[in-house]
């Protein structure tokens, strides 16, 4: 039984249209290429021979490269033909998302060291989740365990004073505006050193996205 697609390329043939051949697009590939490099116009130039005004006219698909120009760019840029009339890598499109938290309103998961407090909790597949967390340990014995999870973290001092304990490094002191980034699969613990319980910003990323 023909399918929908066997149907189509019927009624193109029939009515003498051409299939729609993908364009090569050359020119976003070129600068592609270019950019992962972090190459400018004047260093693909002296590779190349290419004047810097024809590669601009190329990447803007204003003219098509010759034959001899592709044979430059091949030989300049030590790549091979296929590596440059492969596709440009297509860029996901933002869905214009935002999840807006009013102050105290975050979603409260208190712990015996922790009161977490967590934001934006109405998006979904988000990459990285923001909390807030009022750091109630007052001591590291106060932890049965080391704390540790999957992927990366950012942490920010708010108010207050900790101490940062972590698996491989010596306790560090910071104060409100400090701020570090780690590995969140070592073992890390906060702990407040401040007359006030302190209070800290993380952000981290997730497991599956690290």
């Amino acid at each position: 039984m023909p399918t929908n697609t066997d149907q189509q390329a019927a009624l193109r043939i029939a009515s003498g249209r051409k299939p729609f051949v993908e364009p090569l697009r050359l020119g976003e590939r070129l600068k592609e290429i270019r950019l992962a490099n972090q190459w400018t116009l004047e260093d693909v130039s002296q590779r190349t021979g290419l004047a810097r005004s024809t590669l601009s006219k190329i990447e803007n698909d204003q003219i098509s490269p010759t034959f001899t120009a592709v044979q430059k760019l091949i030989n300049g840029l030590d790549i091979d033909l296929p590596q440059l009339l492969t596709p440009p890598k297509v860029q996901p499109r933002t869905m214009g998302r935002r999840d807006l938290t009013r102050q105290g309103e975050g979603q409260r998961h208190p712990t015996p060291t922790y009161e977490h407090e967590l934001l934006s909790c109405e998006l979904a597949q988000k990459r990285m989740i923001p909390f807030k967390t009022i750091v109630r340990a007052r001591s590291f014995d106060e932890f049965s365990e080391w704390v540790r999870h999957d992927g990366e973290e950012f942490l920010m001092v708010l108010e207050g004073e900790i101490h940062l304990y972590t698996e491989f490094y010596e306790p560090l002191q910071l104060s409100r505006g400090d701020s570090i980034y780690f590995d969140s699969d070592m073992g890390h613990a906060l702990v407040s050193v401040s007359d006030e319980d302190a209070v800290v910003l993380s952000v981290c990323t997730r497991g599956d996205t690290a």
